[in-house]
């Protein structure tokens, strides 16, 4: 589901099918990833919003196997950093455990 305030604005909620949720290397991997947009990225669980560019305000969320999270992005390219952050996870990190 995209919820879209504007064209700069993106929200979406997605599952983490990851098997061990969302430990250090899919952490690493995220916010390494986040990095190379200009837009700004927040992950969102259990009442809690982090910076998606930052490994360990990743961490602090705990995303266990299963969990319900929101990517939030706004900025000039916040469309394509939903859509990338968005793949990234439904690809389960490209094999990261």
């Amino acid at each position: 589901m995209v919820n879209t305030v504007d064209q700069s604005n993106l929200e979406i909620k997605i599952h983490l099918d990851n098997e061990y949720g969302l430990h250090a290397r899919p952490a690493a991997v995220l916010a390494k990833e986040a990095q190379k947009f200009s837009s700004e990225i927040q992950l969102c669980f259990d009442g809690r919003e982090v910076d998606a560019k930052s490994i360990l305000d990743i961490l602090t969320l705990a995303v266990p196997h299963g969990g319900s999270l929101s990517i939030r992005a706004s900025g000039a390219d916040a469309r394509e950093a939903v859509k990338h952050i968005k793949k990234l996870i439904n690809g389960r990190f490209e094999g990261n455990k």
